[in-house]
């Protein structure tokens, strides 16, 4: 952390003003992009709010509701099954808070099983996700070893500004056993081969999530979480139209009032 300083954790976020007020303007008044990084202990908090501030965003760590607030972007970093992550999710109060603050126009970056929670079901243990996305999480049942660890390339099957500014192949570090099976294949940006392929790289509309660990990638993680970064602070050519791609996350439907519900 810079300086040696930690993350705001005794304030909430605001990134932007729930009226529609300006993004990418902290309380403090920054001009950094506020990034909130869900804390419901299934994650290595510390390197990913380093990587996050190494990538220019002004982070706050949120383990109650109440700190998750009106970010540029929501952060959910995890590692370990998915049960106890959604048990811990519900039962803190944060899945709500993190639809709400995605509901009010936030963007969402999941990484590993902040990605696998996006969608219906896990292979894994039977248990629901979010169920924002259409699709379940699937065990890499081809792959020669489990779980898959280490560095692997991330292959382009879409253009994303997500992806900007890195080659085609780019390695990236992993760590699962299990990757998600999108339904809808128009929101796989990426693929990455490990046995057979699984998609490493997701956007649909406001909801970006990756397979692999940027915060443990090197130069290039960092890279790609400052694009992230940009992108959610509307500072990327066409991120409004990123946004409007979709009415909400593709495959959810929405309630009456426009809002996110489960896809089931």
């Amino acid at each position: 952390m810079n300086g040696g300083s930690s993350p705001a954790a005794d304030r909430p976020a605001r990134g932007r003003e729930s009226d529609g007020g300006e993004r990418g303007a902290s309380s403090g008044g920054s001009e950094r992009p506020v990034a909130v990084v869900v804390d419901y202990g299934a994650g290595n908090l510390p390197s990913i709010v380093r990587a996050l501030e190494v990538a220019g965003a002004d982070v706050v760590l949120a383990a109650s509701p109440e700190r998750v607030g009106h970010p540029d972007v929501v952060v959910v970093p995890g590692v370990g099954a998915q049960a106890p992550a959604m048990r811990r999710l519900h039962r803190t109060g944060l899945a709500g808070a993190i639809e709400r603050a995605v509901d009010d126009g936030g963007w969402y970056l999941g990484i590993c099983l902040g990605l696998q929670v996006l969608f219906e079901r896990s292979e894994e243990d039977g248990s629901r996700g979010l169920g924002w996305l259409r699709g379940d999480t699937r065990r890499l049942r081809s792959a020669t070893t489990l779980p898959h660890i280490g560095w692997n390339g991330v292959d382009p099957v879409t253009r994303h500004p997500l992806l900007d500014g890195l080659p085609a192949g780019v390695p990236m570090y992993f760590v699962h056993s299990y990757a998600p099976d999108p339904e809808d294949r128009s929101i796989v940006v990426a693929e990455t081969e490990h046995g057979g392929r699984f998609a490493s790289v997701i956007a649909a509309g406001r909801l970006l999530g990756v397979q692999f660990h940027p915060e443990k990638s090197g130069r290039d993680g960092i890279r790609l979480l400052r694009n992230a970064l940009a992108i959610a602070a509307g500072r990327t050519p066409g991120a409004e139209l990123l946004a409007a791609e979709t009415t909400g996350p593709i495959g959810s439907p929405r309630d009456p009032d426009g809002r996110l519900s489960p896809c089931c």
